[in-house]
């Protein structure tokens, strides 16, 4: 006679970094935000969010790592954890560990990708049968980012990120994120970019013709490659700037800022090249450098 499974109580996720080898910020929408057009890809730079259910209280406990990063209901991983309860119509205890490598407030998705795998964690401890379209629809109303890091490691994503359509990016690549030790809010450069262009540019050919493919290569990426925050934030704080510009010249086969900022990423074409460009940023204390490969698995529950 077999016993029946332990049921799961504790489950931990990874989730990855990302970063926008497209940003295209499009018209205004009647809600006030924009449409964007992006081209997501995570990069392997992982938080850790280990979610527990708890006998002992019936609250959202949440801890972590990072000096400095709020623990209640303004946090992302709390908010998700809340917003995944209501729907799902439970009640009950949870203590989420929330151990930080990803940089705040540094345009890489750090905690959109927390709230996605917090999100994901439920829905194995709860047995909730969700989705990969429920789990975004729960994620859409936390972030812009969120629904994406279902789908990842690559994907198209448009409207204000509801829109999410994978695809295959075939080959591989190592990055160098360099991130300057302070953040750039989101907020202020999208105003400082309604501000300072004088129309809104649409996608070229060659964009569009990207968007329904299932597969692309990075040869057909890297020339198409551009963020429209780049001007306004790169005018605002030049030292980024000088980042992307000796990233190129360490042999980086395209170097962009991510998101809104204030991280910048080069591409490489291997991890020894990489390796040797983000040395040369050893001797500025003042950075943070990272050097990992582009990719990662989709987002999964470990016991």
């Amino acid at each position: 006679m077999t016993s029946p499974a332990t049921p799961t109580t504790a489950v931990s996720v990874l989730a990855p970094a990302k970063v926008n080898l497209i940003l295209r910020i499009l018209d205004r929408r009647p809600d006030g935000f924009h449409n964007l057009w992006s081209l997501m890809q995570t990069v392997r730079l992982e938080d850790t969010v280990s979610v527990r259910l708890s006998d002992e209280h019936e609250e959202i406990r949440l801890h972590c790592d990072a000096p400095g990063l709020a623990v209640d209901h303004t946090n992302l991983v709390y908010r998700a954890a809340a917003a995944a309860l209501r729907r799902s119509g439970r009640s009950v205890g949870l203590t989420i560990a929330l151990g930080k490598r990803i940089p705040m407030g540094a345009g890489l998705g750090g905690g959109s990708s927390d709230a996605a795998a917090t999100i994901l964690a439920l829905n194995q401890l709860l047995n909730l049968g969700w989705t990969v379209k429920d789990m975004m629809e729960v994620g859409q109303a936390l972030g812009s980012d969120v629904p994406f890091f279902f789908t990842a490691p690559s994907a198209f994503v448009s409207g204000r990120g509801e829109q999410v359509a994978p695809v295959r990016l075939v080959g591989s690549k190592w990055v160098v994120l360099v991130n300057p030790g302070f953040p750039v809010e989101t907020k202020w450069a999208y105003h400082r970019l309604s501000s300072t262009r004088a129309a809104v540019r649409p996608l070229s050919p060659a964009q569009a013709a990207l968007a329904g493919a299932a597969e692309v290569s990075w040869n057909t990426v890297l020339p198409l490659m551009e963020n429209d925050f780049e001007t306004p934030v790169f005018d605002a704080h030049p030292i980024l700037r000088q980042i992307r510009t000796r990233l190129l010249a360490e042999g980086a086969e395209a170097a962009l800022l991510s998101g809104s900022g204030a991280t910048v990423f080069g591409l490489f074409a291997d991890e020894a090249t990489a390796v040797r460009a983000a040395a040369s940023f050893q001797y500025d204390t003042a950075l943070t450098v990272f050097v990992v490969p582009v990719g990662s698995g989709p987002l999964a529950c470990r016991v």
